[in-house]
């Protein structure tokens, strides 16, 4: 019986310049148009796509051909790989290019520091301060029932959680994770309803609906920093005679704080732009309520929503103000980035 052994791929030192991929692209993109002109005319989306299959296909059989098989494969998964990121990276850009250009026709210090009252029918004057100021109460309100209780679940599904009981509450995690705004919107107007009636609006109904959405987010994110501490670090603080809750706080905590901020900033951003729940709980006002507790709350998602429905003049206000609100999420990163790189380990910084 004879046995047969597979070919061995033939190896060669031959190698491509580095430069190589760049008249490629150009040709392929080229031959796009071509391709394109032969039907209804070129658009930017065909020729990408066109050239995008071109450029993987000439330049993987060019890389085999000059290189090998190994190289080749090697040169296609990076093709892949590239094209995939930027394709991902196409909603981001037009996204923010539609928002800042189409924002900064409205947005200026007069829109940040002027509210709404006595603004009416397509008149260009009125800003968001009030929303400003309600999304701040909001959010706020929603920081602090969801961030302390996603933490404090996760430090006991991570450290101190064994049997039915941890199973449950990972379930039922993973079940709110999934819930719909709107529904997070309807539990937190019902509660109130039964407790203070349905002619009461304020800034706390949001907030407990946002806190819904936020706290799963919170522990999931925390839970999986808080796993990702080796388990010698906790050794080595127990053989030193450290209690457990110290250890958590002093080493544990410690060492995960960046990536928890980083996934509480994740939870902040989830909730901050949420119109549906606020929609049924707060509603809308025309001017600044600084009482959290009683009376409608002007937020900047309902904001964005009413103005761009009237159209109009209203419209540029509507992309001023969304503009404002994606400027506070990254505001909140930078702060946020800010407290773990000074909370976290000088090793780990």
């Amino acid at each position: 019986m004879t046995v047969t052994t597979p070919p061995v791929p033939v190896r060669t030192t031959r190698r491509l310049p580095k430069w190589a991929p760049i008249p490629v692209l150009a040709v392929s993109l080229l031959l796009a148009v071509g391709i394109q002109f032969l039907g209804e005319g070129p658009t930017i989306a065909g020729v990408f796509f066109i050239g995008a299959i071109l450029f993987a296909i000439v330049m993987t059989v060019t890389s085999r051909v000059v290189e090998g098989e190994r190289w080749a494969k090697d040169r296609l998964a990076t093709t892949l790989v590239t094209f995939a990121f930027i394709i991902a990276l196409i909603p981001l850009v037009s996204l923010l290019w539609i928002v800042v250009g189409d924002g900064l026709t409205r947005f200026s210090w007069d829109f940040l520091t002027t509210d709404m009252t006595g603004i009416y029918g397509q008149m260009v004057e009125g800003g968001a301060f009030h929303a400003i100021i309600g999304t701040v109460y909001v959010t706020g309100i929603a920081s602090i029932i969801a961030i302390p209780l996603g933490i404090f679940t996760a430090i006991y599904l991570v450290e101190y959680g064994r049997g039915p009981l941890s199973r449950g509450i990972t379930v039922l995690v993973d079940v709110m994770t999934g819930i719909p705004s709107i529904v997070a919107g309807l539990f937190a107007f019902t509660l109130f309803l039964v407790v203070f009636g349905p002619a009461y609006k304020a800034a706390v109904i949001g907030g407990v609906a946002l806190a819904v959405l936020m706290t799963p987010v919170v522990v999931r994110s925390v839970e999986e920093m808080l796993r990702l501490v080796p388990n010698e670090l906790r050794e080595a603080s127990y053989a030193l005679g450290v209690p457990k809750w110290l250890t958590i706080v002093k080493v544990v905590l410690r060492t995960a704080i960046a990536g928890i901020t980083t996934g509480v900033m994740i939870a902040i951003a989830r909730v901050i732009g949420e119109t549906a729940p606020l929609l049924l709980t707060v509603g809308i006002a025309t001017s600044v309520n600084w009482d959290a507790f009683d009376g409608r709350i002007a937020t900047l998602p309902v904001f964005v929503y009413r103005q761009y429905a009237q159209g109009g003049a209203s419209a540029d206000r509507a992309w001023a103000g969304a503009l404002t609100l994606i400027l506070i999420v990254m505001l909140l990163n930078l702060i946020a980035r800010l407290v773990s790189r000074y909370f976290s380990p000088k090793g780990a910084r």
